[in-house]
């Protein structure tokens, strides 16, 4: 199996790239207000690594949406290919956390990322088991740390099939 052909490629980082683009939506009108600090363009550049390795470039962009939320959309170039994501971000005061809601365009990948205050920083978690395009059962977990105006994305995905693993590690930075 080739861990990374383009379309696998792109569904499996798919869920690290969505992540990249998660930033807090907070409650209220004075942290809605903070939010301004964290909109921007954002680049990243990494490491996807599994049975090969190589860079990871990728740029995020966050504005204003409606009823105090983010938007986001995001672009990464790895290995000849290409993955675009979008998606919003807000605090849900009914389950009294952080929630990233988050579309790719490959394969129709939609996720939800959790995310909880720790100390200064915020922390998104995500855990997903899903096919991709070519019907390889995939788990994949990621992290997102959200502290000041940097983020950092740690990724893991698992063929649960064949137990190959991809793994990629994205530091941003604001531009």
């Amino acid at each position: 199996m080739n861990l990374f052909g383009p379309l696998t490629r792109a569904v499996v980082l798919g869920g690290a790239i969505v992540l990249a683009g998660v930033i807090p939506a907070l409650a209220g009108p004075a942290d809605i207000a903070a939010l301004e600090k964290y909109l921007g363009t954002y680049n990243g550049k990494g490491q996807l690594s599994g049975s090969q390795s190589q860079p990871v470039s990728c740029k995020m962009a966050l504005s204003s949406g409606n009823g105090g939320k983010l938007n986001y959309i995001g672009r990464c170039s790895f290995g000849g290919a290409q993955l675009s994501v979008t998606g919003t971000i807000a605090y849900s005061d009914q389950n009294k956390r952080y929630e990233a809601v988050m579309n790719s365009g490959i394969g129709g990948f939609r996720g939800v990322a959790v995310g909880q205050k720790q100390g200064d920083k915020i922390v998104f978690d995500l855990h997903q088991r899903a096919d991709d395009d070519a019907g390889n059962d995939i788990t994949i977990a990621a992290k997102v740390v959200l502290a000041g105006t940097s983020m950092a994305v740690d990724f893991h995905a698992t063929f649960n099939d064949t137990g190959d693993k991809i793994d990629a590690n994205v530091p941003f930075t604001k531009a």
